[in-house]
């Protein structure tokens, strides 16, 4: 959804660097008047240029942000407060994110899903007792699927991609996690919550 009125920067804001140039994501020629200030790769941007190009990226099935002129990479956090971006936009932009990445083939590995297993935010079971700081994304330890639980129902999961059932919160496998600790569906599990994935794993085929 795009913003009803324009987004302007404040002049005040010391932690921009505002440039006098031309608007460089500026594809459509809008002419947006917000004054311009320098993204980390060096070019200019204005927040609503800066979050039609993102959407555009978005919309083309990508799940990286990168400058339309030199193809650097911006993290998802320099996005959000270049563009200015409404709650409603962070929200918009992380569930496309995240539908782009997991449809993502899964050998490919310069991944920006291991960005939205950094930066998703935790989850709040409705019924699972005891459980903190457990994302609500989680990377399938199987096949490496991204998966997001939306809180309703017991910690454990079935992925989509290779069927094998496992719980959200350890990242064992269903199985192993209630041989040690039985019919804890809705307990934390004995050896706590796994921390936030930092790699992917690749199901290997056989």
């Amino acid at each position: 959804m795009a913003s009803s009125t324009e987004k302007r920067y404040n002049p005040q804001d010391r932690t921009l660097t505002f440039v006098d140039r031309e608007d460089d994501m500026d594809f459509l020629c809008k002419d947006y008047k917000s004054l311009r200030a320098k993204m980390s790769c060096g070019h200019a941007v204005t927040p609503m240029s800066l979050t039609d190009h993102c959407r555009r990226l978005l919309d083309q099935r990508q799940c990286r942000f990168v400058c339309g002129k030199c193809d650097r990479e911006w993290s998802f956090e320099e996005v959000r407060k270049m563009a200015l971006l409404t709650p409603e936009e962070v929200k918009e932009f992380e569930d496309k994110r995240f539908h782009n990445a997991s449809k993502q083939h899964l050998g490919i590995r310069e991944c920006p899903g291991l960005e939205i297993l950094k930066t998703y935010p935790d989850i709040v079971f409705e019924s699972v007792k005891g459980v903190t700081g457990c994302p609500s994304i989680r990377a399938c330890p199987t096949c490496g699927m991204l998966v997001v639980h939306d809180g309703t129902r017991c910690k454990n999961v079935v992925c989509r991609q290779c069927k094998v059932s496992f719980c959200f919160v350890c990242l064992k496998t269903t199985t192993e996690c209630q041989k040690i600790k039985p019919y804890s569906y809705f307990d934390v599990c004995s050896s706590g919550v796994a921390p936030r994935q930092t790699s992917i794993p690749v199901r290997q085929i056989r």
